[in-house]
């Protein structure tokens, strides 16, 4: 005779059917979207905050051609105005009697020449990957183009000579660039050359 034992079983235990694997599972793929979104965040801001860094050297490298421009402009050795035709460094210098047509793309040109001063600021200290550098891979600290300025005569004035200076500069890579606008009065009193800003 052989006997069975049956085993007790606990009430409700055969209806769970694995509820708390399936719960477990989605809370998991709850978490991991959650996480996954969180990286890609921030990833996001890292770029944002590295679009931002570029474009306030570009924008840096386009303040300091203009500021020397308007140095220029009142240290007495402004050259005669000529009709600009090529890139000139900024030992050369120039003032332009013709005006660009196109400001919004650089590098500036004119019947297909690169027109402007090119500057090479901070002591000669600044990398340049682009067309005028090693065309290398950029480096931490490097800029794609020097800063080129671009000085036009508008002409005779009451109180003296009124110049547009234009001004570009780039950052690390083509995309990165900014671009700077003002206009100046010259003027000569008790021997004294003075800058005024015109807006």
């Amino acid at each position: 005779m052989t006997s069975h034992t049956l085993a007790a079983r606990a009430p409700g235990r055969g209806k769970q059917r694995g509820i708390a694997l399936i719960t477990g599972l989605l809370l998991l793929l709850v978490v991991t979207v959650i996480a996954v979104a969180m990286f890609h965040g921030f990833g996001t801001e890292e770029q944002i905050a590295g679009n931002t860094r570029e474009k306030q050297r570009a924008l840096s490298s386009a303040v300091s051609a203009e500021q020397y421009a308007e140095w220029w402009l009142i240290n007495g050795s402004v050259p005669p105005t000529v009709a600009c035709n090529s890139l000139v460094t900024a030992d050369e210098g120039q003032v332009c009697s013709n005006a660009l047509a196109n400001y919004s793309t650089v590098p500036w040109t004119i019947s297909g020449s690169q027109v402007g001063v090119s500057f090479t600021p901070f002591a000669q200290t600044q990398t340049v990957t682009g067309p005028e550098g090693s065309n290398g891979t950029p480096s931490q600290g490097s800029y794609y183009g020097y800063p080129v300025f671009y000085i036009t005569d508008l002409g005779r004035s009451n109180t003296g000579e009124l110049y547009q200076v234009d001004a570009y500069g780039y950052g690390g890579n083509a995309n990165t660039v900014a671009e700077v606008e003002s206009t100046y009065l010259v003027t000569t009193q008790s021997g004294e050359t003075y800058l005024d800003i015109q807006k």
